[in-house]
């Protein structure tokens, strides 16, 4: 189906973009620590200024705008961390993008799309290991539509477990739909909608996506536009990167979140950044054609918390444990955790086949894992929902959040929620560790409602769930 885009303006300026990044691709010191200066005054960063910090290369320069980072998130976001799994739903896709396993020419990748049963079995799978929050992954193929994506929603929603309750916020990464699509999947009450624009250079993007509707740039480039003008208020965006350069990548990112602003008030609810990993039968995605070292995927993730200090960074299991615990510190604010990537995965005893799966995971620990970890990092691991079932979300969650919000409610709610974890889920070594960390993190809190959350925190003892401010 040809889709139509015409009038469609691109607002992704290559020329000024580029002009951008050489104008600033010396970092002077004494410029760094000007805008590492505004930087912690809360206020976001220019494209200019951004540009600056993404090219300074000295040593003792990246440690400062870590530092700066870690200062920034700090201030926001405290010591909480947000954990979710990705659920895929189907790998069927008539899209030919050169670095995806799931492309339609990829014949060795077999194919399957769970049933309404096999949904039900995998998201029990998921409440039982203490998992609140998902995130539904879909390829795009024709003949799967709006309707179908939102009853796999009220599948989901509707499937309760005995022992393990509900998943409680659903966030939906799929192709770009048009108005009515969208207006579909708000109504049936997804949290974030998420979609990655891969690349923003219109010529690569162009080369690597060569079939389907997803070849269309501006189609993709405009559909959280047309999310958000059906009333999806948090909608999450990200770029590809390793496949083209991450300088120019970052900016147009900043620039798509400036231009929703602009639009609608508020920019995106989150920012993505994947880097390019090993999948079946592609050969750019085991040699991306613009790699990115470590230590360059390190500053842009401090970039981007210092640019966009109150929007969510999310962080994927493509990294590994250590990637994962240093990003934590310097501007992560979500991560997934015991995640697969392909559909049926989490029912699956023999898990970890490359010929199922979108690409290759590089932290394959467990959730019970991976919670302990933060823990001893001194992170609260959160499974909240609550501004999204009390309709914080969009513009009034971004109001809130620069008014100290996130501290005087998502802390107090991210306890109640991993002390859930510890009471339904949790193994007796995690327990051991975090249940005194719970108490001391409840202890340490602002005095301003910490009569409420103990009395809470002792509720949830007694077997009572759901808690929140």
């Amino acid at each position: 189906m040809k889709i139509d885009t015409s009038g469609v303006q691109n607002f992704i300026d290559e020329g000024a973009i580029w002009d951008i990044v050489n104008k600033n691709s010396v970092a002077d010191p004494g410029r760094v620590r000007e805008i590492l200066d505004k930087a912690l005054e809360l206020k976001g960063l220019s494209l200019a200024e951004a540009a600056c910090l993404l090219q300074a290369e000295d040593p003792d320069m990246n440690q400062e705008i870590a530092s700066a980072a870690r200062k920034v998130k700090k201030a926001i976001y405290g010591n909480r961390v947000v954990l979710f799994a990705p659920l895929y739903i189907t790998n069927e896709c008539g899209n030919r993008c050169a670095y995806c396993g799931f492309k339609d020419t990829n014949t060795e990748l077999v194919r399957r799309t769970l049933t309404p049963e096999e949904l039900r079995r995998e998201v029990g799978v998921l409440e039982d290991l203490g998992h609140k929050r998902l995130l539904l992954v879909y390829g795009e193929h024709p003949k799967f539509g709006a309707d179908w994506i939102a009853e796999t929603v009220r599948t989901v929603y509707e499937t309760v477990s005995e022992k393990s309750g509900e998943i409680r916020r659903v966030n939906i990464n799929c192709a770009p739909l048009d108005v009515e699509g969208f207006r579909k999947l708000h109504e049936v009450g997804i949290g974030t909608y998420q979609c990655f624009q891969e690349t923003y250079h219109s010529e690569t993007y162009s080369r690597l996506h060569t079939k389907g509707r997803k070849s269309d740039y501006l189609w993709r480039l405009h559909a959280m536009h047309r999310a958000m003008e059906a009333g999806i208020d948090d909608v999450g965006m990200g770029a590809l990167l390793g496949l083209y350069d991450y300088r120019f990548d970052i900016l147009a990112l900043l620039a798509h979140a400036a231009e929703l602003e602009k639009a609608f008030g508020v920019g995106p609810h989150t920012l993505s950044f994947p880097r390019l990993e090993p999948a079946l039968n592609s050969e750019i995605a085991f040699n991306p054609p613009y790699p990115i070292t470590d230590t360059q995927f390190k500053r842009l993730v401090a970039v981007l918390r210092l640019a966009v200090p109150f929007t969510g960074l999310i962080l994927s299991t493509r990294e590994g444990r250590e990637m994962r615990r240093e990003l934590l510190d310097i501007g992560v604010s979500q991560i997934s955790a015991g995640s697969r990537t392909y559909p049926g995965a989490y029912t699956d005893p023999n898990y970890d086949r490359p010929d199922v799966q979108q690409f290759c995971v590089g932290d394959n620990r467990s959730l019970d894992e991976v919670v302990r970890e933060i823990v001893r990092q001194g992170y609260i691991p959160s499974w909240c929902t609550a501004c999204y079932r009390l309709g914080r979300t969009g513009e009034e969650f971004m109001k809130l959040a620069k008014n100290g919000f996130i501290q005087d409610f998502c802390r107090p709610n991210a306890l109640l929620t991993f002390s859930e974890y510890l009471q339904d889920y949790a193994s007796a070594e995690t327990r051991g560790i975090a249940v005194p960390f719970v108490l001391e993190e409840a202890q340490a809190g602002p005095e301003k409602g910490r009569k409420t959350l103990m009395d809470r925190l002792t509720r949830i003892e007694r077997g009572e769930r759901d808690l929140y401010f």
